[in-house]
């Protein structure tokens, strides 16, 4: 696995050259450190990959000029090729905060972090990962920038941020951005699925819809929905006064989509098996319909499914989905659809439990993008271990993989005298940080 490894890395090589200047080990060794170390910042990466220094890897990730799209870009490319061109084969977004102190890393502002269920003071980004069947893999991130820092070309420039980034996006912009990206990388996906947080966003499933793209979007249980097509016509006008009227108007009543589901038979409701589980088989409860969305402007309204789905442990948690597929999809297939979201979490889980997706100690756009970029590198690397030996050890995970590279990479840390001197080092750093804390209270006082 360790020479597997070293020719994974190497397929890379030319992202990490720029004239004559090469950055291609400093790529190795921080992908090295992705895999080894037991917290993924480059301190630890420095006492587990031989011959690795903090400063070279920090000039690596932070300062050097290579091409995070074209990375990324070859990433998707590779993934398409394992988990692309299937009917199952779907293009997940989701979105991920990474809890900060202070106010200079790029992008970060007390907002709605998901992670942890409130708001913080985070960034936020937007993640696209490619699926089927139980194997994913991310394959594309935008930083979201909040409206604050937009307002302060300053800050965004002192943290590195393109002139051409400097625009106020959505989530759902940048979500559709990387749906766009991964058609011109030829990436081969069925179905883009959402969560509720872009299904509540209307205008971002139309755009989906009017480039061909087919959407399984949860949506919140106030949705508004017609049972009927509204079939919207500007009224004829009534009297001699007032102005004729413009204004498109709905001829049928919308509703909520929890008061249709609740108006819907009993009987309807299908149990749906969803997929092999570690406890058995996964199986939930489903009612579907074709209704019809409208946004109050659109001379038609559009057809489109809706779907319950509950659990069949817990019938009063119910999610409510808008889908585009063709009238004559199945709600086994809807549901099953919806059900792959699932995958984009797990990917989240193993980057940032085996990857270091969230263990970064940067600060600025480049180096931002730059760690993430290297982060989807190692997961790829760990899908296609997963693939190879999927017949062998099908249960084979990501923290098998870097338990078994542990052990077949070369490690700095094997001796008494390398792990004493590095235990030093850390005892000698804590307390710079200690005499530095005293010395900045002593200044305070005396001022």
């Amino acid at each position: 696995m360790g020479h597997r490894f070293q020719r994974f890395s190497k397929r890379f090589e030319q992202h990490f050259l720029r004239g004559t200047r090469s950055v291609c080990l400093q790529a190795q060794m921080y992908l090295q450190g992705l895999m080894q170390a037991s917290r993924k910042n480059m301190e630890r990466m420095e006492e587990v990959v031989p011959d690795c220094s903090y400063q070279s890897l920090h000039h690596f990730v932070s300062d050097s000029e290579w091409d995070t799209r074209a990375v990324l870009d070859q990433v998707a490319q590779e993934a398409d090729r394992h988990l692309g061109g299937s009917s199952s084969s779907c293009l997940l977004i989701d979105e991920s905060s990474f809890q900060k102190k202070g106010e200079s890393s790029v992008g970060v502002e007390r907002q709605w972090s998901g992670r942890l269920g409130k708001v913080e003071n985070c960034q936020v980004a937007v993640f696209a990962s490619l699926a089927q069947g139980p194997y994913s893999t991310l394959i594309d991130t935008r930083l979201y920038l909040p409206k604050t820092w937009i307002q302060e070309p300053k800050r965004c420039l002192a943290a590195g941020v393109p002139e051409s980034e400097v625009v106020l996006k959505s989530k759902a912009d940048l979500a559709f951005e990387m749906v766009l990206q991964a058609r011109q990388n030829g990436v081969r996906f069925s179905w883009v699925g959402v969560d509720g947080g872009y299904g509540k966003e209307p205008a971002f499933l139309r755009r989906l819809a009017d480039h061909g793209v087919v959407f399984v979007a949860d949506v919140h249980k106030d949705q508004q929905i017609y049972p009927e097509d509204p079939d919207p016509c500007v009224p004829e006008k009534k009297t001699t006064r007032g102005k004729k009227p413009t204004r498109l108007q709905a001829q049928s009543a919308s509703q909520r989509v929890d008061a249709w589901a609740a108006a819907q038979p009993p009987e309807l409701w299908q149990k749906v098996a969803v997929r092999p589980g570690t406890k058995g088989e996964v199986r939930v409860e489903a009612l579907q319909g074709r209704v019809w969305l409208w946004d109050g402007s659109e001379p038609k309204a559009r057809c489109w499914h809706v779907v319950a789905i509950r659990e069949v442990s817990s019938p009063e948690t119910i999610k409510y989905v808008l889908s585009n597929a063709s009238a004559e999809t199945s709600l086994e297939r809807l549901v099953q659809m919806q059900r792959q979201r699932f995958w984009i979490e797990r990917s989240f889980e193993d980057a940032k439990s085996e990857s270091g997706l969230a263990d970064y100690q940067v600060r600025n756009w480049r180096a931002w993008h730059h760690h993430m970029a290297l982060v989807m590198m190692a997961m790829l690397f760990m899908l296609e271990e997963k693939l190879s030996h999927k017949e062998s050890h099908p249960l084979l995970s990501c923290a098998d993989i870097e338990v078994l590279l542990a052990h077949f990479l070369p490690r700095r840390d094997v001796t008494v005298e390398e792990v004493v001197r590095q235990m030093e080092a850390r005892h000698e750093a804590r307390q710079k940080a200690i005499d530095s804390a005293y010395r900045r209270q002593r200044l305070a006082d005396a001022g």
